[in-house]
């Protein structure tokens, strides 16, 4: 009897414990709605931006020459160190003047004897006048004396010429540097053999400042750009137009500015660009031929540019961009974008987002269309004004 009694006790109070357990439970489900989704907004205003594009390019010298021999003979001496800075009509090699010389005495000794029978022909051709009045002397005889003096005339004139030409084919001995600038390695050494326009280059001269940047830009970009122009969405008449930034191979920012030189008329066939040439102030040296960089152009000012932050951008499943907005009644809504370009953090909308509409930037993840939501100010600068609480881990 015992036995039952303690049987229907353990039994009453489990039945207890179950139904306090049930009602706390059912107490929790009675409860009210859920509270609205908060997420924070930021309100669309235009305002004036700088419209740049980062092109990829590199260096070269704005002036280039290739040291070349104009006569053969043997270098006798390398009269510069290699790397360093010359000066135009400075002596780069010297080559072996020994021949020249010789053919210069003999140019001058041929003419000197031309001009030593100068005198006697020019006196025979004089009294071979006079006696040709008295008749003394034949007209034949008066001819050849005249034909002499001429002969003898055209030889003091190729004299002349030979005797240049043997003093300029032995400056021609000493290469001298066409142009000022810097000197590359050389190609021959001392004791070399070398030819009269000869195809091997002996050094190449380099003028560095100003530095050419050969950027290329796609015909797609400039025929956006022709099309902003003709809506009137860009504004090219700015003072800072043809100003260009320059951004070296590790990132860092060139001191000095450049100025926007010309663009190519010729379409590149294999890549579709054109070539865009802007000249930059190298006074120390820093921008080397050949480098790898980036230039920054101002293709104008858009002063009704409208950007939203990037992370405010979301995808379909078909890669189209979109983001959502909250209405006058606080329900979100889904706009389609079109994106121009990105500009830092931040994407420049063509169309779909008119000014005055708030857009999403945090708390997209927790929304879906047609829902209300309560909004809260988003600052630019990637804090809230009120910020969000954290959500409570339930137990």
């Amino acid at each position: 009897m015992k036995r039952n009694n303690k049987a229907l006790l353990i039994i009453v109070a489990i039945i207890v414990f179950v139904y306090f357990i049930l009602g706390g439970c059912g107490q929790k489900k009675t409860g009210g709605p859920p509270p609205m989704q908060e997420v924070a907004v930021m309100t669309i205003q235009p305002k004036q931006v700088a419209i740049t594009t980062e092109l990829a390019g590199r260096t070269s010298a704005n002036l280039i020459a290739e040291v070349r021999p104009q006569v053969s003979g043997i270098i006798k001496k390398r009269l510069f160190t290699e790397g360093a800075d010359v000066r135009a009509g400075q002596a780069l090699f010297q080559i072996d003047p020994a021949l020249y010389q010789v053919a210069l005495d003999n140019a001058k000794a041929a003419l000197a004897r031309s001009e030593a029978q100068l005198s006697a022909t020019q006196l025979r051709v004089y009294r071979f006048k006079d006696l040709l009045v008295q008749r003394a002397v034949s007209q034949q005889e008066y001819d050849d004396a005249s034909a002499a003096l001429k002969q003898v005339q055209a030889d003091i004139q190729y004299g002349k010429a030979t005797v240049e030409a043997a003093r300029i084919n032995l400056q021609y001995t000493t290469i001298a540097a066409p142009i000022s600038g810097r000197i590359g390695r050389s190609s021959v050494t001392e004791g070399t053999l070398v030819t009269a326009q000869q195809p091997t280059v002996l050094a190449t001269i380099q003028r560095m400042d100003p530095m050419y940047v050969d950027v290329t830009q796609s015909t797609a970009d400039i025929f956006r750009l022709r099309k902003q122009l003709e809506k009137g969405q860009i504004d090219q008449n700015c003072k800072n137009q043809q100003k260009v930034r320059l951004l070296l191979d590790d990132g860092t920012e060139y001191p000095l500015k450049g100025n926007f030189q010309f663009r190519d008329v010729t379409v590149d066939q294999t890549t579709g660009s054109v070539i865009l040439r802007i000249v930059f102030p190298n006074p120390k040296g820093i921008l080397l031929p050949g480098m790898f960089v980036r230039a920054v152009v101002q293709e104008g000012v858009n002063k009704q540019a409208i950007l939203i932050p990037q992370q405010a951008v979301s995808r379909d499943p078909k890669g189209n961009p979109l983001a959502f907005i909250v209405d006058a009644q606080s329900n979100v809504q889904i706009m389609m974008l079109t994106l121009d370009l990105a500009i830092g953090d931040q994407w420049l909308v063509s169309s779909g987002i008119a000014p005055g509409e708030r857009v999403i930037v945090e708390g997209i993840q927790k929304v879906k269309p047609g829902t209300p939501v309560k909004v809260v100010p988003f600052e630019n600068g990637g804090e809230r004004k009120n910020a969000l609480p954290k959500p409570v881990k339930s137990n």
